[in-house]
């Protein structure tokens, strides 16, 4: 199936989403951030197909999200994030927060982070750059930028 190209639209999240907007690629950035990082083990993780994993894995590399190592005599890889990769990352742990707070149900979230920093398990909380405070939907105005369409 020939996928949409998103990556020259004049639009941020579309352009994300032509990285990582199907929904394989984000599980695979999930299992390489915590360390899964051998094709097999990814395979046998997510229960994908080869095929798939194979196309997933080579268009994550094209992007710059993740990087192939050798780690054997046979072309054999293990997966390692980029900084591009670990920023993505940050994306993926608000998504975790949404269904945390959205979908968790009783059992609760299966994952909690534990910041190094101050050693305390906590969320993402976004936040303005500038002051400080919350930052949502609705407490923002979006504007044209730069980079917006003519």
């Amino acid at each position: 199936m020939q996928r949409t190209n998103f990556s020259e639209m004049a639009c941020s999240i579309a352009r994300t989403l032509d990285v990582i907007g199907e929904p394989w690629s984000p599980l695979i950035l999930r299992d390489v951030y915590v360390g899964i990082s051998r094709f097999e083990q990814i395979q046998a993780d997510l229960g994908i197909s080869r095929k798939v994993l194979t196309e997933r894995l080579n268009h994550l590399v094209d992007q710059g999200v993740v990087e192939r190592r050798p780690y054997d005599n046979r072309p054999r890889y293990d997966y390692h994030l980029t900084a591009k990769g670990a920023e993505l990352v940050d994306l993926l742990m608000v998504m975790t927060a949404w269904g945390d707070k959205w979908l968790a149900g009783e059992a609760g979230p299966p994952v909690l982070y534990r910041h190094h920093a101050c050693g305390e398990i906590s969320h993402v909380d976004l936040r303005c750059a500038h002051c400080g405070e919350p930052m949502h939907a609705y407490d923002v105005d979006p504007l044209p930028g730069p980079g917006s369409a003519a």
